[in-house]
């Protein structure tokens, strides 16, 4: 029996390699930089937020921006709305009025005839349809859609007014005391409607249209004034008692009865108020706002149209003239015309120089000798 020895005898179950370290990874040798050396990074997270925070500023800047650019746009845009209305009003206006003074100095007319008048009249009507018209056309801003109502309504006045006035000249017959009375009052009673339509325009649309404008913030854009009856003593019955008359001497081929004049009354140089003397000489002091006011009468028992007045100053050489018309004027009253707007020659300064006033005889005037007058005046730098 072999004998084992047990000592010699080893049971290594459970050996174990010797333990050995993982292997580093081998780093890469560094490299210099040159230069100055990079200063210390910032903590992290500040970098992110600067940017946020200014990328917030600016656009908040942006938005500010576009807000008060957009706002001045729409101020422009605004004001430029009513600038372009009150430009296409002016137009409107601008023709009507001329269209009532060329109605005044038809009323005024010496050498008028009765189928001439309704003609003219009803030319008139027309006209003042197609501004009519116009006015409709025009599409005023938001605020002043009412309010521009009253100028249609104004206009629309007007052009009734004419054509009613027309209707009653037509249907008058010369011959008869009794139409002639039922002519005036008809005349009269139809031009009502055009003194109303200067009410319409001044009052309900002039006035409150402006004051829109000044609650809107919006300056520099001025709303018209229209008025197509200047005088109101031009369109009253007196008045065309007056026509009626003038029209009877012109249809018969005779002049008008009853007595009828005008003379001139004074002649003073504004600025000052200087009078004018027919028997000695005048200094009159020149700036650029010399005018010379003419005051005329109506020396005749019936009011007068169309006075024409003539001015000339004759100054060595030169001569200038001018002429002014008094629309209307009522018996035994006095109207006064200016001249200004007057160029001087040198030649005109310390010479000797006159001034002429002439007032041209009314339809049935006989006496004449009164007016006319001349004056002799100097003419110094104020």
């Amino acid at each position: 029996m072999t004998t084992f020895d047990d000592e010699n005898i080893e049971f290594d179950f459970f050996d174990e390699p010797e333990t050995e370290e993982a292997p580093r990874p081998r780093r890469r040798p560094r490299r210099e930089r040159s230069g100055p050396p990079r200063p210390p990074a910032p903590p992290t997270g500040l970098v992110p937020l600067a940017r946020l925070v200014g990328l917030i500023a600016i656009a908040i800047a942006i938005v500010v921006a576009f807000v008060f650019w957009v706002g001045a746009c729409q101020g422009k845009s605004t004001h430029d709305q009513y600038a372009s209305y009150a430009t296409r009003v002016r137009t409107v206006a601008a023709s009507s009025n001329a269209l009532g003074r060329e109605f005044a100095a038809k009323l005024g007319s010496s050498v008028l005839k009765q189928a001439d008048l309704e003609s003219s009249l009803q030319q008139y009507a027309q006209q003042e349809q197609q501004e009519y018209d116009q006015a409709q056309q025009i599409h005023p801003p938001g605020p002043l859609r009412q309010i521009h109502e009253h100028l249609v309504d104004a206009i629309e006045l007007r052009a009734k007014g004419l054509a009613a006035l027309g209707d009653v000249v037509a249907g008058w017959n010369s011959k008869s005391s009794t139409s002639t009375n039922t002519a005036i009052d008809g005349l009269a009673a139809q031009a009502q409607l055009l003194t109303a339509s200067d009410v319409v325009w001044e009052q309900l649309y002039r006035l409150p249209a402006t004051q829109q404008l000044k609650a809107e913030g919006i300056t520099g854009v001025v709303i018209p004034k229209s008025a197509f009856v200047p005088n109101t003593e031009l369109v009253s019955a007196r008045s065309f008692g007056v026509l009626l008359d003038h029209l009877k001497g012109a249809s018969t081929g005779g002049t008008p009865t009853g007595l009828h004049g005008s003379q001139l009354v004074s002649v003073v140089a504004n600025p000052g108020a200087t009078a004018l003397s027919t028997s000695t000489a005048t200094t009159v002091k020149v700036s650029a706002d010399l005018a010379f006011a003419a005051t005329v009468d109506d020396s005749g028992n019936f009011q007068e149209n169309g006075v024409v007045v003539h001015l000339t100053i004759t100054a060595g050489s030169a001569t200038i003239k001018r002429t002014q018309t008094i629309q209307t004027i009522a018996s035994k009253t006095q109207q006064s015309v200016s001249f200004g707007n007057f160029n001087l020659p040198t030649a005109a300064f310390g010479n000797r120089a006159t001034v002429k006033v002439d007032v041209a005889p009314v339809p049935g005037e006989t006496n004449v000798s009164n007016n006319t007058a001349t004056y002799t005046v100097f003419f110094t730098l104020g």
